[in-house]
């Protein structure tokens, strides 16, 4: 029996969401997730995307806690599951009834439990060799505060702590390839950010399998102006496969790609506060002597954001910035992963002022030009509203950047971007992600991420009055709905 009903979808592409309330929104958000379950996790979508995906689920269980605390707790138990005994929490895990051919690269591609037998890659699923953002333990944290009791009970976060203690250090030594004590991803789905243009650099050192070599199965499910180009997944391929037969061996394997990227290292940050916050939460139930110490953390933390401003901060762009670790220089494009700092605490004032005129000023425009911050500098030579992590907005980064913006303060600015990320959400019918100017829906629909960070914005309004009131705002603010796509007037 479902724990919350199943429901119809309400809100159809086309219609105008200006008479949308709470409960009809979070009656559709919900519905998508239902439909998305697999029985022991959630799918991205259940055609482009038909496996499970690491930070996809994490940001999926902070939703799911506002319906079913033991469902999200699960969602990030199952994932966890599939961890390497080297301590990386792999991208994708497989579904094995999902036919090889409805995904590119499969599990035949990645070969993990062979391939990666040495580094600990389980050998009763497969997995993909790569990883995501380190979102799980923040994630695991905000489970955790939704139903506490059930948490204790179940001994959650007892047995989440070491596998995400593990999951850490591996990305704090294996992947400190720059030696400065930042994260490097190596290979451009390793950030989420799949083809952003700060990639376009590192990736032209690779060269790129032949054309023809492998069938993208993406363009079943989407349009091609929609997704990352030909070329671009034929040095997709050929690092992912010179990983793979290097083992996955972070020492062994050459790394063209090697990248210090701001968003990833701000969510370990963030992650690694959240573990001192459970490591103090599972002391007393922890046998004296083996209680992990809460202060571990906040050191490393501190270490990390040190690290950041070091590393990553450029004064002149106000922002931060990927560095290349082969070439050691700064990258200069300007992304949003360089705003997904502001999750980070204790950043120092200077930074915190800076990063705050930068997501209102003319490179991101929020609040002026857009309503949802863009993937990329909206005066940027490779600026496109609608190529994947090119320019669209994405609704996990606009939660981050909501968050960020409520942690220091900005109350005012973070109320009118939930109100933007609902009335899009609800516009686009759960899209993956949104034109920045007009909110036209792009890539796939029904998308799970958004509909549970659109549940966790709502679930924020504590009378649950409804979201009338903020599309209301997004209308003052210049967004109208027409034909279900917003537009700016």
């Amino acid at each position: 029996m479902h724990p919350f009903p199943l429901v119809q979808p309400y809100i159809p592409a086309q219609r105008s969401t200006v008479g949308v309330t709470a409960g009809e929104l979070r009656h559709a958000a919900r519905h998508v997730l239902l439909r998305n379950w697999t029985g022991s996790s959630t799918v991205p979508s259940r055609g482009l995307y038909p496996h499970q995906w690491s930070w996809d689920s994490a940001f999926v269980a902070i939703g799911l806690r506002h319906l079913s605390a033991v469902r999200a707790q699960r969602e990030l138990e199952t994932l966890l599951a599939a961890q390497w005994g080297d301590g990386r929490v792999p991208h994708i895990v497989f579904n094995p009834s999902v036919p090889l051919g409805a995904y590119f690269p499969s599990p035949d591609f990645w070969r993990s439990s062979t391939a990666g037998a040495a580094a600990g890659a389980p050998s009763d699923v497969e997995t993909s060799g790569i990883v995501q953002p380190p979102v799980h333990a923040l994630a695991a944290w905000l489970v955790h505060r939704a139903d506490p009791v059930t948490s204790r009970r179940r001994g959650f976060l007892k047995r989440l702590y070491p596998k995400l203690a593990a999951w850490h250090r591996y990305l704090t030594t294996h992947r400190d390839l720059g030696g400065r004590g930042l994260v490097s991803v190596v290979h451009p789905w390793e950030p989420g950010m799949d083809n952003s243009p700060c990639w376009d650099g590192p990736l032209a050192r690779v060269e790129p399998v032949p054309a023809g070599s492998f069938r993208r199965a993406d363009l079943d499910h989407g349009c091609a102006a929609d997704r990352p180009t030909d070329l671009d997944y034929c040095r997709y391929v050929r690092l992912a496969s010179d990983y793979r037969d290097h083992g996955y061996d972070d020492e062994a394997a050459p790394h063209p790609f090697a990248v210090e990227d701001p968003g990833v290292n701000a969510l370990l940050i963030a992650s690694e506060h959240a573990l001192a916050r459970i490591a103090a939460e599972i002391a007393p139930e922890t046998a004296p002597g083996t209680a992990p110490d809460p202060e571990d953390h906040r050191r490393r933390a501190a270490e990390l954001t040190d690290a950041l401003v070091a590393r990553l901060w450029d004064e002149e762009a106000g922002l931060f910035l990927c560095r290349d670790v082969r070439s050691g220089e700064l990258i200069p494009e300007l992304s949003a992963a360089g705003l997904v700092p502001l999750v980070v605490p204790g950043l120092p004032p200077r930074i915190v002022r800076a990063l705050l005129r930068t997501v209102g000023g003319e490179h991101f425009g929020l609040g002026s030009a857009v309503r949802l911050v863009p993937s990329y500098d909206l005066r940027g030579h490779a600026f496109d509203p609608c190529r994947y992590w090119r320019g669209p907005a994405w609704f996990n980064v606009n939660w981050l950047v909501e968050r960020g913006l409520r942690q220091y303060g900005q109350t005012a600015r973070a109320d009118a971007l939930r109100a933007s990320v609902l009335a899009a959400a609800a516009s686009s019918g759960f899209a993956e992600y949104v034109d920045p100017y007009t909110g036209a829906a792009r890539g796939t629909r029904e998308f799970s991420w958004t509909a549970a960070l659109a549940l966790d914005l709502l679930a924020r309004n504590a009378d649950r009055a409804g979201v009338r009131a903020e599309v209301r705002a997004g209308l003052r603010a210049g967004i109208r709905v027409r034909s279900g796509e917003a537009a700016v007037g």
